[in-house]
């Protein structure tokens, strides 16, 4: 694994090459986890444009395999932490254990210095080891006992949470939920898709799925350098800006979309963007992002807690209500 930063020294493949390479991913992490097509999308955008994403949904859908999917498509390190109530920030991050032999201290580092975590049910771990991550996801660098490890790139987040269950967990702040680029729902499978996972079951004739490699993480860096290349016009980048301040003045919010949230809008678009083989953004890439970049950054009021209102219905309102530039076609 690369052990520069994101970004750094790493040379930019052809939008063209690294939209063949996400849709390979894609057709590979499809094996495992089906008919899921468009969240994986949103998956794959979210960690082309460096982010990390947030995967609430119910038990059993898939999540955790679309974790491991992706972490063996993209040839990344894996690991899992499981975050349970008495989780400690050390069981994350590693800890100094003395080496007798030595007569010194030795850092031994934890499951957070991997290429792909997967933290599964990240409400049920106190705010201390909640923020252990955060840190690292923000700074990509864990600090243990006053001395700072950086983490090697890439590295990105996988967490997911459960939105029935809340007796005995620590729901993430909205500071904090802040932190994911985008969060992202399965739901259920039709029933023609459910009985498509029941066959592929049986016709393996094991559980485990097993995927190709095809890409590494030096594969991935150069995709993501080519998200950097795909341009924004100006008002694209406004249509972004109007979306997340429009958020903030729906009658039905308490506290709208931060800047974060449209510079989100702007980083997955512009990924999403280079899948659909484009060195450009349009509105189009834009509102498909929309959802699940600003939902989980907006609060409604807690008089309409117990009402359909919710970050994703303002969205759709803002969605139909803000202007949409004209499409920029490239000649």
């Amino acid at each position: 694994m690369s052990e520069g930063r994101p970004g750094t020294g790493t040379e930019p493949m052809s939008v063209d090459q690294a939209a063949d390479l996400a849709e390979r991913v894609i057709a590979e992490v499809e094996k495992a986890v089906v008919g899921k097509r468009e969240a994986l999308l949103q998956v794959l955008a979210a960690v082309l444009a460096k982010g990390h994403v947030l995967l609430e949904d119910y038990p059993g859908l898939g999540k955790t395999l679309a974790a491991r999917s992706f972490a063996q498509a993209l040839g990344l390190d894996f690991r899992r932490a499981q975050f349970t109530p008495d989780l400690l920030p050390a069981d994350l991050t590693g800890s100094f254990v003395y080496d007798q032999r030595e007569a010194r201290f030795d850092f031994r580092p934890g499951p957070i210095f991997t290429g792909l975590l997967l933290a599964d049910e990240i409400n049920r771990t106190p705010p201390k080891t909640q923020s252990a991550l955060l840190e690292a996801m923000q700074e990509r660098q864990v600090t243990v006992e006053g001395e700072t490890f950086p983490l090697a790139a890439p590295f990105h987040v996988l967490a997911t949470a459960n939105p029935i269950e809340y007796e005995g967990t620590y729901p993430l702040p909205e500071a904090q939920l802040d932190r994911f680029l985008l969060r992202v729902s399965f739901g259920y499978p039709s029933p023609g898709e459910e009985y498509d996972v029941l066959a592929r079951r049986l016709e393996r004739r094991q559980e485990e799925v097993d995927l190709q490699r095809i890409t590494d993480a030096e594969g991935l860096l150069a995709m993501q350098a080519a998200v950097e290349t795909v341009t924004v016009d100006e008002s694209v980048g406004r249509y972004c800006v109007d979306l997340a301040t429009a958020t903030r003045t729906h009658s039905d919010v308490l506290t709208g979309a931060s800047p974060r949230g449209s510079l989100g809008l702007v980083l997955a678009a512009r990924a999403f963007a280079l899948i659909r083989r484009r060195d450009y953004v349009i509105p189009e890439d834009v509102k498909a992002v929309a959802r699940s970049v600003l939902g989980h950054r907006v609060t409604v009021r807690p008089e309409l807690w117990m009402t359909d209102a919710s970050g994703r219905s303002v969205v759709d309102a803002v969605l139909a209500k803000v202007p949409t530039p004209a499409t920029l076609e490239r000649r």
